[in-house]
Protein backbone atom coordinates (compact mmCIF):
# COMPACT_ATOMS: atom_id res chain seq x y z
CA UNK A 1 0.00 0.00 0.00
CA UNK A 2 1.29 3.22 -0.72
CA UNK A 3 2.79 5.37 2.15
CA UNK A 4 0.34 8.04 4.04
CA UNK A 5 3.58 10.66 5.42
CA UNK A 6 2.66 13.68 7.35
CA UNK A 7 3.27 16.87 5.63
CA UNK A 8 5.40 17.81 8.68
CA UNK A 9 6.21 16.66 11.72
CA UNK A 10 5.98 18.56 14.68
CA UNK A 11 7.11 18.87 18.13
CA UNK A 12 9.97 19.08 20.31
CA UNK A 13 12.29 16.15 18.66
CA UNK A 14 11.69 17.71 15.23
CA UNK A 15 14.92 20.55 16.39
CA UNK A 16 17.93 22.22 14.26
CA UNK A 17 21.63 22.04 15.74
CA UNK A 18 21.19 26.11 14.79
CA UNK A 19 18.60 26.49 17.31
CA UNK A 20 20.17 24.43 20.04
CA UNK A 21 23.69 25.47 19.39
CA UNK A 22 22.41 28.60 21.09
CA UNK A 23 19.99 26.96 24.25
CA UNK A 24 22.85 24.73 25.93
CA UNK A 25 20.33 25.58 28.82
CA UNK A 26 17.74 23.01 27.28
CA UNK A 27 20.14 19.91 27.02
CA UNK A 28 23.10 20.94 29.18
CA UNK A 29 22.58 19.82 33.08
CA UNK A 30 24.74 20.91 35.38
CA UNK A 31 25.50 18.65 38.03
CA UNK A 32 25.25 20.10 42.00
CA UNK A 33 27.04 19.40 45.45
CA UNK A 34 24.74 17.72 46.72
CA UNK A 35 23.86 15.95 43.70
CA UNK A 36 27.21 14.45 42.99
CA UNK A 37 27.45 13.75 46.25
CA UNK A 38 23.94 11.66 46.27
CA UNK A 39 25.04 9.68 42.93
CA UNK A 40 28.72 9.09 45.01
CA UNK A 41 27.07 7.70 47.78
CA UNK A 42 24.81 5.34 45.89
CA UNK A 43 27.62 3.70 43.68
CA UNK A 44 29.74 3.49 46.97
CA UNK A 45 26.78 1.34 48.28
CA UNK A 46 26.72 -1.21 45.21
CA UNK A 47 30.00 -1.52 44.96
CA UNK A 48 30.24 -3.02 48.62
CA UNK A 49 28.17 -5.57 47.62
CA UNK A 50 30.89 -7.14 45.75
CA UNK A 51 28.33 -7.92 42.42
CA UNK A 52 29.43 -7.37 39.23
CA UNK A 53 28.17 -3.95 37.57
CA UNK A 54 26.65 -5.53 35.05
CA UNK A 55 23.66 -6.73 37.60
CA UNK A 56 23.22 -3.39 38.87
CA UNK A 57 19.41 -2.42 39.70
CA UNK A 58 17.45 0.71 40.16
CA UNK A 59 16.94 -0.58 43.63
CA UNK A 60 20.71 -1.47 44.06
CA UNK A 61 21.82 2.32 42.92
CA UNK A 62 19.41 4.39 45.59
CA UNK A 63 19.42 8.07 45.03
CA UNK A 64 17.66 10.97 46.86
CA UNK A 65 18.22 14.40 45.70
CA UNK A 66 19.28 13.28 42.12
CA UNK A 67 16.07 10.66 41.54
CA UNK A 68 13.39 13.64 40.75
CA UNK A 69 16.12 14.87 37.83
CA UNK A 70 16.46 11.27 36.50
CA UNK A 71 12.97 11.32 36.10
CA UNK A 72 12.51 14.38 34.42
CA UNK A 73 15.09 13.29 31.75
CA UNK A 74 12.82 10.13 31.32
CA UNK A 75 10.52 11.96 29.53
CA UNK A 76 12.62 14.08 27.79
CA UNK A 77 14.30 11.55 26.14
CA UNK A 78 10.96 9.61 25.16
CA UNK A 79 9.00 12.67 24.68
CA UNK A 80 10.70 15.62 24.40
CA UNK A 81 13.83 17.13 22.43
CA UNK A 82 15.45 13.41 22.68
CA UNK A 83 19.43 14.06 24.22
CA UNK A 84 21.02 15.97 27.86
CA UNK A 85 24.24 16.19 28.77
CA UNK A 86 25.28 15.75 32.48
CA UNK A 87 28.22 17.73 33.86
CA UNK A 88 30.31 18.32 36.58
CA UNK A 89 31.41 14.99 37.85
CA UNK A 90 34.94 14.66 38.78
CA UNK A 91 35.35 11.53 36.90
CA UNK A 92 39.74 11.99 37.12
CA UNK A 93 39.47 11.62 41.07
CA UNK A 94 37.90 8.04 40.63
CA UNK A 95 39.27 4.68 40.09
CA UNK A 96 37.47 2.61 36.95
CA UNK A 97 35.37 0.32 38.70
CA UNK A 98 33.66 3.40 40.65
CA UNK A 99 33.27 5.45 37.58
CA UNK A 100 31.49 2.01 35.90
CA UNK A 101 29.30 1.94 38.78
CA UNK A 102 28.12 5.59 38.17
CA UNK A 103 27.19 5.03 35.08
CA UNK A 104 25.94 1.97 35.35
CA UNK A 105 23.33 3.15 37.73
CA UNK A 106 22.23 6.18 36.77
CA UNK A 107 21.82 3.78 33.90
CA UNK A 108 19.45 1.14 35.56
CA UNK A 109 17.50 4.85 36.64
CA UNK A 110 16.82 5.20 32.71
CA UNK A 111 16.17 1.47 31.54
CA UNK A 112 17.81 -1.84 31.58
CA UNK A 113 20.95 -2.65 30.02
CA UNK A 114 21.68 -4.64 27.03
CA UNK A 115 24.47 -6.11 25.18
CA UNK A 116 26.12 -4.75 22.62
CA UNK A 117 28.02 -6.76 21.11
CA UNK A 118 27.94 -11.21 20.95
CA UNK A 119 30.30 -11.22 23.82
CA UNK A 120 27.16 -9.96 26.02
CA UNK A 121 28.73 -6.74 27.04
CA UNK A 122 26.52 -4.55 28.55
CA UNK A 123 29.34 -1.67 29.17
CA UNK A 124 30.72 -0.96 26.02
CA UNK A 125 34.42 0.57 25.77
CA UNK A 126 34.65 3.14 22.57
CA UNK A 127 38.11 3.56 21.99
CA UNK A 128 40.54 3.09 18.84
CA UNK A 129 41.94 -0.14 19.25
CA UNK A 130 43.10 -0.14 15.58
CA UNK A 131 40.64 -1.96 13.80
CA UNK A 132 40.39 -0.53 10.09
CA UNK A 133 37.39 1.34 9.26
CA UNK A 134 37.37 -0.92 5.75
CA UNK A 135 37.34 -3.75 7.26
CA UNK A 136 33.58 -4.90 6.54
CA UNK A 137 33.56 -6.73 9.61
CA UNK A 138 34.98 -3.97 12.02
CA UNK A 139 33.17 -1.88 14.32
CA UNK A 140 33.68 1.03 13.40
CA UNK A 141 33.89 3.29 17.20
CA UNK A 142 37.16 0.98 17.69
CA UNK A 143 38.90 3.00 15.03
CA UNK A 144 40.09 6.98 15.12
CA UNK A 145 38.28 7.51 11.83
CA UNK A 146 35.11 10.02 11.29
CA UNK A 147 32.06 7.53 11.94
CA UNK A 148 28.91 8.90 10.08
CA UNK A 149 25.92 9.48 11.29
CA UNK A 150 24.11 6.33 12.63
CA UNK A 151 21.27 4.78 15.44
CA UNK A 152 22.32 1.99 17.60
CA UNK A 153 20.96 -1.54 18.90
CA UNK A 154 18.55 0.14 21.26
CA UNK A 155 16.22 2.89 22.52
CA UNK A 156 18.29 4.94 24.78
CA UNK A 157 22.10 5.14 23.74
CA UNK A 158 24.65 6.89 26.51
CA UNK A 159 28.13 7.51 26.66
CA UNK A 160 30.34 8.53 29.70
CA UNK A 161 33.85 10.86 28.85
CA UNK A 162 36.72 9.36 30.68
CA UNK A 163 39.09 10.99 28.73
CA UNK A 164 39.22 12.67 25.16
CA UNK A 165 41.33 12.81 22.63
CA UNK A 166 44.47 15.02 22.07
CA UNK A 167 42.25 17.07 19.09
CA UNK A 168 39.06 16.03 17.53
CA UNK A 169 36.38 13.29 18.58
CA UNK A 170 33.28 15.92 18.42
CA UNK A 171 29.85 14.43 19.49
CA UNK A 172 27.38 15.07 16.71
CA UNK A 173 23.71 14.78 16.97
CA UNK A 174 20.78 14.99 14.51
CA UNK A 175 17.05 15.11 14.30
CA UNK A 176 15.87 12.53 12.09
CA UNK A 177 12.42 14.41 12.00
CA UNK A 178 14.36 17.54 11.04
CA UNK A 179 15.53 15.57 7.97
CA UNK A 180 12.24 13.88 7.43
CA UNK A 181 10.81 17.63 6.79
CA UNK A 182 13.88 19.17 4.67
CA UNK A 183 13.35 15.96 2.45
CA UNK A 184 9.29 16.00 2.15
CA UNK A 185 9.33 19.42 1.31
CA UNK A 186 11.96 19.40 -1.07
CA UNK A 187 12.04 15.71 -2.92
CA UNK A 188 9.13 13.39 -1.66
CA UNK A 189 10.12 10.83 -3.99
CA UNK A 190 13.02 10.28 -2.77
CA UNK A 191 12.13 10.16 1.12
CA UNK A 192 9.75 7.54 0.08
CA UNK A 193 12.22 4.97 -0.89
CA UNK A 194 13.70 5.74 2.73
CA UNK A 195 10.55 3.64 3.55
CA UNK A 196 11.95 0.42 1.98
CA UNK A 197 13.29 -2.56 3.35
CA UNK A 198 17.32 -2.25 2.57
CA UNK A 199 19.74 -4.30 3.56
CA UNK A 200 21.83 -3.53 6.70
CA UNK A 201 24.96 -5.60 7.20
CA UNK A 202 25.33 -7.27 11.14
CA UNK A 203 29.26 -7.25 10.23
CA UNK A 204 29.28 -11.27 11.42
CA UNK A 205 27.24 -10.50 14.41
CA UNK A 206 24.96 -13.21 13.40
CA UNK A 207 21.77 -14.82 15.62
CA UNK A 208 21.02 -18.01 15.54
CA UNK A 209 18.54 -18.54 12.09
CA UNK A 210 19.53 -15.34 10.79
CA UNK A 211 20.52 -13.77 7.73
CA UNK A 212 23.99 -11.76 7.79
CA UNK A 213 22.34 -8.70 7.17
CA UNK A 214 18.79 -7.28 8.47
CA UNK A 215 16.10 -5.67 6.37
CA UNK A 216 14.60 -2.97 8.31
CA UNK A 217 13.77 0.48 6.48
CA UNK A 218 16.28 3.10 7.03
CA UNK A 219 12.88 4.97 8.64
CA UNK A 220 9.30 3.37 9.80
CA UNK A 221 5.86 5.62 10.13
CA UNK A 222 4.43 3.22 12.83
CA UNK A 223 1.59 4.70 15.69
CA UNK A 224 1.98 7.96 14.56
CA UNK A 225 5.91 8.44 14.65
CA UNK A 226 8.82 8.72 12.59
CA UNK A 227 11.55 5.49 13.59
CA UNK A 228 14.95 6.04 12.48
CA UNK A 229 17.27 2.93 11.88
CA UNK A 230 20.17 3.97 9.92
CA UNK A 231 24.08 3.23 9.75
CA UNK A 232 25.49 4.00 5.72
CA UNK A 233 28.55 2.33 6.25
CA UNK A 234 26.86 -1.29 7.15
CA UNK A 235 24.42 -0.53 4.25
CA UNK A 236 27.05 0.01 1.32
CA UNK A 237 29.05 -3.56 2.97
CA UNK A 238 25.75 -5.21 2.71
CA UNK A 239 25.69 -5.10 -0.92
CA UNK A 240 28.49 -8.04 -0.19
CA UNK A 241 25.77 -10.52 -0.02
CA UNK A 242 24.17 -11.64 -3.45
CA UNK A 243 20.77 -12.47 -1.60
CA UNK A 244 20.49 -8.07 -0.29
CA UNK A 245 18.14 -6.57 -2.37
CA UNK A 246 19.94 -4.30 -5.03
CA UNK A 247 20.38 -0.79 -4.37
CA UNK A 248 19.21 1.32 -6.86
CA UNK A 249 20.51 4.58 -8.35
CA UNK A 250 17.49 5.87 -6.54
CA UNK A 251 17.50 4.70 -3.65
CA UNK A 252 21.22 5.79 -3.25
CA UNK A 253 20.27 8.96 -4.47
CA UNK A 254 17.95 9.45 -1.08
CA UNK A 255 20.94 7.89 1.01
CA UNK A 256 23.36 10.57 0.05
CA UNK A 257 20.54 12.96 0.34
CA UNK A 258 19.91 11.77 4.02
CA UNK A 259 23.38 12.19 4.55
CA UNK A 260 24.19 15.30 2.94
CA UNK A 261 21.21 16.75 5.51
CA UNK A 262 22.60 14.92 8.40
CA UNK A 263 25.92 17.08 7.78
CA UNK A 264 24.26 20.17 7.64
CA UNK A 265 25.81 22.63 10.11
CA UNK A 266 22.64 24.09 10.06
CA UNK A 267 20.72 20.80 11.01
CA UNK A 268 22.43 19.23 13.48
CA UNK A 269 24.17 19.76 16.97
CA UNK A 270 28.40 20.09 17.41
CA UNK A 271 29.38 19.33 21.28
CA UNK A 272 32.47 18.46 22.87
CA UNK A 273 32.12 15.71 25.92
CA UNK A 274 34.69 16.65 28.67
CA UNK A 275 36.24 13.96 31.04
CA UNK A 276 32.79 13.36 33.66
CA UNK A 277 29.91 14.39 30.97
CA UNK A 278 27.43 11.36 30.70
CA UNK A 279 25.64 11.82 26.80
CA UNK A 280 22.16 10.35 27.31
CA UNK A 281 20.25 9.96 23.24
CA UNK A 282 16.58 8.59 22.21
CA UNK A 283 17.94 6.38 19.35
CA UNK A 284 14.55 6.20 17.88
CA UNK A 285 14.22 10.22 16.57
CA UNK A 286 18.06 11.35 16.76
CA UNK A 287 20.94 9.60 15.22
CA UNK A 288 24.90 10.78 16.73
CA UNK A 289 28.05 10.49 15.01
CA UNK A 290 31.52 11.46 15.82
CA UNK A 291 34.16 13.27 14.25
CA UNK A 292 38.13 11.92 13.53
CA UNK A 293 40.44 12.46 16.22
CA UNK A 294 44.40 12.45 17.02
CA UNK A 295 45.00 10.25 20.12
CA UNK A 296 47.87 11.04 22.76
CA UNK A 297 50.62 8.85 22.54
CA UNK A 298 50.55 7.53 25.76
CA UNK A 299 48.20 4.60 25.98
CA UNK A 300 47.30 5.44 29.43
CA UNK A 301 46.08 9.61 28.10
CA UNK A 302 44.18 8.09 25.29
CA UNK A 303 40.25 9.03 24.42
CA UNK A 304 38.08 6.85 26.30
CA UNK A 305 34.50 6.87 26.94
CA UNK A 306 32.15 3.92 28.53
CA UNK A 307 28.70 3.11 26.58
CA UNK A 308 25.57 1.98 27.97
CA UNK A 309 22.73 0.57 25.49
CA UNK A 310 19.30 1.10 27.30
CA UNK A 311 15.82 -0.06 26.60
CA UNK A 312 13.55 2.05 28.35
CA UNK A 313 10.23 1.72 30.35
CA UNK A 314 7.06 3.39 28.55
CA UNK A 315 8.74 3.36 25.42
CA UNK A 316 6.95 3.88 21.75
CA UNK A 317 5.76 0.49 20.33
CA UNK A 318 8.27 -0.73 17.04
CA UNK A 319 7.37 -2.77 13.88
CA UNK A 320 7.52 -5.86 13.57
CA UNK A 321 10.70 -6.03 11.27
CA UNK A 322 12.33 -4.37 14.00
CA UNK A 323 12.54 -8.29 15.59
CA UNK A 324 15.69 -8.80 13.25
CA UNK A 325 17.67 -6.98 15.23
CA UNK A 326 16.31 -7.10 18.63
CA UNK A 327 14.36 -10.17 18.78
CA UNK A 328 12.15 -9.25 21.19
CA UNK A 329 10.60 -5.82 20.54
CA UNK A 330 8.33 -6.30 24.05
CA UNK A 331 8.62 -2.76 25.31
CA UNK A 332 11.19 -2.24 28.15
CA UNK A 333 12.77 -5.45 27.63
CA UNK A 334 14.56 -4.86 23.81
CA UNK A 335 17.42 -4.25 21.87
CA UNK A 336 20.89 -5.63 22.31
CA UNK A 337 22.81 -7.85 19.91
CA UNK A 338 22.40 -11.94 21.54
CA UNK A 339 23.71 -15.39 19.58
CA UNK A 340 23.97 -18.13 21.38
CA UNK A 341 27.03 -17.69 23.46
CA UNK A 342 26.09 -14.17 24.68
CA UNK A 343 26.65 -13.78 28.49
CA UNK A 344 25.65 -10.36 30.10
CA UNK A 345 28.40 -8.71 31.85
CA UNK A 346 30.30 -5.36 32.46
CA UNK A 347 34.34 -5.88 31.97
CA UNK A 348 35.71 -2.67 33.20
CA UNK A 349 38.72 -2.79 30.63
Amino acid sequence: MPLTLPEQIEGPAAWTGADMQGREDVWLYHLSTEEIADIEAAARHYLSLCRDIGEITKEDFPLTVFASHLEALQNTLLHGHGFEVLRGLPVQTYEQEMAAAIFCGIGAHLGSARSQNADGHILGHVRNIGADPNDPTARIYQTAARQTFHTDSADVVGLMCLREAKEGGDSLLVSAESIYNKMRAERPELLELLFDPIATDRRGEVPDGMDPFMTIPPLSWHEGKLTVFYQRQYIDSAQRFPEAMRLTPAHVEALDMFDALANDPELHLTMRLAPGDMQFVYNHAQLHDRTGFTDWPDPKERRHLFRLWLSAPGDRALPEVFKQRYGSIEIGNRGGIITSKTRLHAPLD
